[in-house]
């Protein structure tokens, strides 16, 4: 996917980092519009002109590109980019952030560009390199709708798996939360991989029985938080009690086998919590009043 794009006499796109993630967008973008990149590393943009997309500078960026999408190492080096496009905004309109950075610094940003009428949207992507390069990444939106909207081709050039949410930081926010889950999963996965190797299980049964719709990956998710912990329901079901009970018996499991435990442990003392909070005999999705208590707030939908 190199420099034929199908739309060589729009305003170009100006791409700003070109690490592994920039470049797959560069790449990507190229393919249908005029793509102007730059980055700091001269590897990197000896990388970029190799694949045969163009390479300039940022001042060069803003005065060619009405939209300027940047993917940075962190978000520092983002709010930098910020102030220097909002220094010397050339003819900049709106500005996508695809790094990962939080919605605070969504915020901080924002507040940079729209001193100078430029929009900001977050288009959070959920995938990774190889996914972004085969167009199947998913990609999460916030911001003004309308602008969104407007630059739907953009968007499509990268992946048809998209999502629009809220106000702007609210995608950010769910990268940063999906992120998190992922990460944590992780490590939970991890033990019980280990687990189940000392306990003589097959692991790709285990795994098989993990990702079914009743087993322990997605049941929590789809039915205790989705029809349980929106609805406020916890009546009937799987007692906390007893789902404490099972949390003990891991834990012997693993002792027994020599296993390392972190996650587990940690979550088990919620149980405690919970059970301490007179939750015994309800659900164990119950345990989410917990966070709603400590968060003064509640988690059920309105059903209108």
């Amino acid at each position: 996917m190199t420099g034929s794009n199908s739309n060589p006499d729009r305003t170009p796109i100006g791409v700003v980092g070109l690490g592994n993630m920039g470049l797959s967008i560069a790449q990507r973008l190229n393919a249908e519009f005029r793509v102007i990149g730059t980055d700091l590393s001269p590897d990197r943009q000896n990388d970029a002109r190799a694949l045969g997309l163009e390479v300039s500078d940022l001042s060069i960026i803003t005065t060619s590109c009405t939209t300027v999408l940047m993917s940075l190492p962190h978000p520092k080096a983002s709010l930098s980019v910020v102030g220097a496009i909002a220094a010397n905004p050339g003819i900049v309109d709106c500005v996508l952030e695809t790094s990962t950075v939080t919605p605070a610094d969504i915020r901080a940003s924002k507040a940079v560009l729209e001193v100078r009428g430029i929009e900001l949207i977050d288009a959070a992507i959920l995938s990774g390199v190889a996914q972004m390069r085969k167009g199947t990444a998913g990609l999460v939106l916030a911001g003004n709708r309308d602008q969104i909207e407007q630059l739907s081709p953009v968007f499509n050039a990268l992946t048809p798996n998209q999502r629009i949410l809220g106000q702007s930081g609210s995608a950010m926010a769910a990268k940063v939360i999906n992120n998190a889950v992922a990460h944590v999963a992780m490590v939970l996965l991890s033990e019980a991989v280990a687990m189940t190797k000392a306990s003589g299980v097959e692991i790709t049964e285990m795994i098989d029985l993990l990702a079914s719709p009743d087993g322990g990956l997605m049941r929590p998710l789809t039915h205790r938080i989705g029809e349980r912990v929106l609805q406020g329901d916890y009546e009937g079901g799987m007692s906390l009690e007893a789902a404490r009970k099972d949390s003990v018996l891991a834990q012997q499991l693993a002792q027994d086998a020599a296993v390392p435990l972190f996650t587990i442990p940690a979550a088990h003392s919620v149980y405690e919590m919970a059970l301490a909070a007179g939750y015994a005999r309800e659900d164990y999705a119950a345990l989410a009043k917990l966070w709603e208590e400590w968060g003064h707030t509640s988690f059920i939908q309105d059903k209108n």
